[in-house]
């Protein structure tokens, strides 16, 4: 494991080749047995070389090691849809072929089929979620981004209460933490219930000075988890779907069709996640 140790080898090796020392004299220098010293002379080529690289430990055979049609049907699997170990493992019990998921992994990673975590990734740490009991225990946000132009882009806030899936969202041609505060308390100020918690992802609108600055509870989905966000990327489709795809990309003209359309989300519009309810039905049963 010493990682000056290629480097002492190689040295060694030039102290019995080109100074001509014996190799018991170099090995009571360097304090180590005169056949260690033997055995590298034998590694080291005749044009030299400045190290010698330590061998891996790993033995050249196993009674258990697996056959190379296995390790190629493996590979074939991994190669052809891009699936994990375990998808990979499950087809080849259904094909008859008996080897342990460990192995499975093992193989993709000597092959060199494995994704590995970068050591640079910033660790994200994740707070309880809590439970949605009551409004306003949990309201998730997030940012629709629109192209205005090829060069411009307009953006839309949502935001959504798990519980009674009421609705809120504004357009705007910045984003940044003021305007998501500000976006927030536009919300609450129409929202008969105190929000208790927001969730969002890592946008950078959503990012340390919001969660200072907002003065609710603020956490922050799973990186690269969408499901996470299930409930507000559901909405971020239909408010595209039913209402901003009709429209210039304006960001006055959307905020003046917001209103009548929000009225109708919350008011009108049947909700199969709340069993066939409206977002104010599910408020007034509560007050």
């Amino acid at each position: 494991m010493n990682p000056y140790l290629p480097r002492l080898r190689a040295k060694a090796c030039q102290m019995v080749v080109r100074e001509g020392k014996s190799i018991r004299a170099v090995a009571r220098y360097y304090g180590v047995h005169a056949s260690t010293v033997s055995r590298w002379v034998q590694q080291y080529p005749e044009a030299g070389a400045w190290k010698i690289a330590t061998k891996s430990s790993r033995p050249k055979s196993h009674p258990k090691k697996l056959n190379s049609e296995i390790v190629d049907c493996i590979v074939q699997k991994r190669k052809k849809r891009g699936r994990c170990a375990e998808v990979i493992h499950e087809e080849l019990k259904n094909d008859g072929i008996e080897v342990s998921l460990s192995s499975v992994k093992r193989t993709l990673d000597r092959k060199g089929l494995t994704k590995k975590k970068s050591p640079w990734k910033r660790f994200h740490k994740n707070t309880e979620r809590p439970r949605v009991a009551l409004p306003g225990d949990l309201v998730q946000m997030d940012t629709i981004h629109m192209m205005q132009t090829r060069k411009k882009r307009i953006y839309v806030y949502t935001l959504i209460d798990l519980y009674s899936r009421w609705s809120f969202a504004e357009a705007s041609e910045k984003i940044g933490a003021v305007r998501t505060v500000d976006f927030v308390r536009d919300a609450q100020d129409l929202f008969p219930h105190e929000f208790t918690c927001l969730q969002s992802d890592y946008g950078p609108e959503f990012g340390q000075r919001f969660s200072e600055w907002v003065g609710v509870r603020h956490r922050h989905s799973r990186v690269r988890k969408p499901n996470d966000n299930a409930h507000v990327e559901r909405f971020n489709r239909t408010i595209q779907d039913e209402l901003l795809d009709s429209l210039p990309r304006n960001v006055s003209t959307i905020n003046e069709a917001l209103p009548e359309y929000l009225k109708y989300y919350n008011e009108e519009r049947l909700h199969m996640g709340i069993e066939m309810k409206t977002p104010l039905q599910m408020l007034e049963k509560i007050s």
